[in-house]
């Protein structure tokens, strides 16, 4: 028992900074291969399922332990090359060792794991995850951290759980126009003596670069972020982005003045070209400024939200209310075959967009309101509204109890949860199980290829609809 620790009574059978082989039985909810050791929990970023691995414990507790991958003593079939040079260190993937039909499998298992074990849901429709027929370059924007070392530009993705900037030439999940600014801000800086933000002393210029591309349009934003709100040589800047960058229609400084992770700042400067970038989902047009919420992979939020519109099942008569409206762009989804749509959304900004998006579309039976749903609803209510079908799309964290309540006192027959988190989701369809709604099927949906995430589209029928009471 020397060197093993021992939590009450209990006598961990491995010990940091010791070799062990072990076999991978499952995945993590962060990709990363999962297996025993004596019957204890180790944890191993990069293993995958049936691979039986040397690991180096390098992080010990008192109910599991993550270990480092030495070497694959039998490698898994979906073990493939990744397409990325700096993959291993870079945090912007982590499952691209992973062939994409095992990544896919991964995703539907991991919300299947958690709807039995935290939602407690049985006799639920898990449908298989649906995939990209291409999985790399499908992002329409990318934000990344600028630095400075050894007197060379660094520009790329944190390495995992640092702020250490992995620098980076080429990005496989972003769009390739991203690479050309990368190289081109690189160059600009270097060639001018523009100096990157300092986080540590918080000195220095250019904090992050982002790029924003309309998929359907082809038109791109370069969005500059800085401490101060001069940009140094901005001439420069421009004059070579928009000589080298095709598809270019705007270029924006953002102005980030406070010691925060938060990327972007209030103040946006327009510093050539349109304020905004046009792009579509479905049939529908959006203007998307650099502060806009848009889903990030324009392929497949036409398969979500579709989903979205199927589980509704609206016939043209319903009254529907969007609970997390953002900008509108479920809401207009649904407002195609809705009588009546309502959009509730905390941020008044989000909502004015809401509006202006509406207006563009021609759309006529959406009303956007700002507020807290959970107080908004009692209101409508008191104002003789009652929505047929309630739509919710909640930040990660999911929703609030007390909003769950007040979507059940408004007792619609249909309930279509779109979540991007499995753990949060299955909590709040637990809790809609206990207020009278039913989980029929769920559409896990790949929205993050080559990572962990994945995103469900989930049908909720009231039990006494379901039961033809």
């Amino acid at each position: 028992m020397k060197g093993k620790k021992e939590f009450d009574n209990y006598v961990i059978p491995v010990e940091k900074n010791m070799d062990y082989i072990m076999t991978i039985d499952n995945m993590g909810y962060e990709g990363e291969g999962v297996g025993k050791i004596d019957n204890f929990t180790v944890f191993v970023a990069g293993a995958i399922v049936g691979e039986k691995v040397k690991v180096k414990i390098v992080k010990l507790s008192k109910s599991f332990a993550f270990g480092k991958l030495l070497e694959i003593i039998e490698t898994s079939k979906s073990r493939i090359e990744p397409v990325c040079s700096i993959y291993k260190n870079c945090g912007g993937c982590n499952i691209q060792h992973v062939d994409y039909e095992a990544q896919l499998d991964f995703k539907t298992d991991r919300v299947k794991q958690v709807m039995g074990r935290i939602g407690k849901l049985e006799d639920v429709i898990i449908h298989p995850t649906i995939g990209m027929k291409d999985p790399y370059n499908y992002r329409n924007k990318v934000q990344l951290p600028v630095s400075n070392k050894a007197g060379e530009v660094n520009i790329g993705f944190y390495a995992a759980r640092s702020h250490d900037i992995i620098n980076m030439e080429t990005c496989y999940i972003q769009d390739k126009v991203a690479d050309i600014v990368v190289k081109l801000t690189k160059q600009w800086m270097k060639e001018y003596g523009v100096q990157s933000y300092n986080e540590e002393n918080h000195q220095g210029s250019v904090r992050h670069i982002m790029i924003r591309k309309g998929f359907k349009t082809g038109e791109v934003m370069v969005v500059v972020v800085t401490k101060g709100k001069s940009l140094p040589f901005k001439e420069e800047f421009i004059a070579l982005m928009t000589k080298k960058i095709q598809g270019l229609v705007s270029i924006v400084q953002n102005v980030n003045n406070e010691k925060t992770n938060v990327i972007l700042g209030a103040q946006c400067k327009t510093l050539w070209g349109k304020d905004t970038i046009t792009d579509y989902i479905g049939e529908f047009k959006f203007e998307v400024s650099p502060l806009s919420f848009f889903q990030v992979n324009s392929i497949q939020t036409e398969v979500l939200y579709g989903k979205a519109l199927e589980y509704a099942n609206l016939s043209g008569g319903e009254v529907v209310l969007d609970a997390y409206c953002g900008t509108g762009t479920i809401s207009l989804f649904l407002s195609q075959k809705a009588k009546k749509v309502y959009g509730v959304e905390i941020v008044p900004e989000a909502i004015e967009n809401a509006k202006i998006n509406a207006k563009e579309n021609n759309v006529h039976n959406t009303e956007f309101i700002v507020g807290e749903a959970e107080r908004v609803i009692p209101k409508l209510i008191s104002e003789g509204v009652r929505a047929d079908v309630v739509v919710v799309d909640p930040p990660r964290k999911g929703c609030d109890k007390s909003l769950l309540e007040a979507i059940s006192s408004m007792k619609p027959k249909t309930i279509v949860y779109v979540s991007c988190d499995p753990g949060t989701l299955a909590r709040d369809l637990g809790i809609l199980g206990e207020l009278g709604y039913k989980t029929i099927e769920i559409q896990p949906v790949d929205m993050f290829p080559q990572t962990a995430h994945v995103e469900c589209v989930v049908k909720l029928s009231a039990t006494h609809v379901a039961s033809g009471m």
